[in-house]
């Protein structure tokens, strides 16, 4: 089953969390195989970090919420909080198989927020983009049991804010949240 995590970073933790950087990637690196996307979020400036994206392939949702909470910036308090929803990897692939590779052009985290459904009870989105040369992760968030649609989680490279937050549809959604992200892991 695949999850999405967003930890959101604490105001005033980057101390910290600069400390906490290599017991961060190592414990990342134990989910190495069951990774599908992460990486960090940032502020307007495009270098403080607001959070850490990560989404995985795990058994069921007991270890996608010992992944996420025993992560050691979440032990240590550098998060606020953690958003954890069950999605579906509509693409299929991983970052890394993402042809436009890890650098060049901004890249973004979109969070269509709040549930907007078809009479048949479906998401009205799930197919996604037409054009999807610019996305690097695509899928619905859905509640623990898979069954209902929560809102949608998009990290894709696009010219700037807007154009990424266009990539949903605005009146389908309670609230879009767009985020700077890049692709993460250890730097060589």
């Amino acid at each position: 089953m695949e999850y999405f995590c967003y930890h959101r970073d604490r105001p005033g933790s980057l101390t910290l969390r600069d400390e906490l950087l290599e017991e961060h990637w190592s414990y990342m690196d134990r989910y190495a195989k069951e990774m599908i996307a992460r990486g960090p979020t940032f502020a307007d400036d495009g270098e403080t970090p607001t959070g850490s994206v990560h989404i995985v392939d795990l058994p069921d949702a007991a270890a996608a919420r010992a992944f996420a909470f025993d992560e050691p910036n979440h032990q240590a308090g550098v998060y606020r909080d953690v958003l954890l929803r069950r999605w579906r990897n509509l693409l299929g692939r991983t970052m890394w198989d993402f042809p436009g590779g890890p650098s060049g052009g901004n890249r973004y985290l979109v969070l269509g927020l709040g549930q907007h459904v078809l009479a048949a009870g479906r998401a009205d989105d799930l197919a996604g983009p037409a054009d999807r040369d610019a996305l690097i992760a695509y899928g619905p968030l859905l509640s623990d049991d898979g069954s209902a649609w929560l809102g949608t989680a998009v990290l894709l490279r696009a010219p700037d804010p807007d154009t990424a937050r266009a990539v949903l549809i605005p009146d389908r959604y309670a609230d879009i949240e767009v985020h700077e992200w890049e692709f993460g892991g250890r730097r060589p």
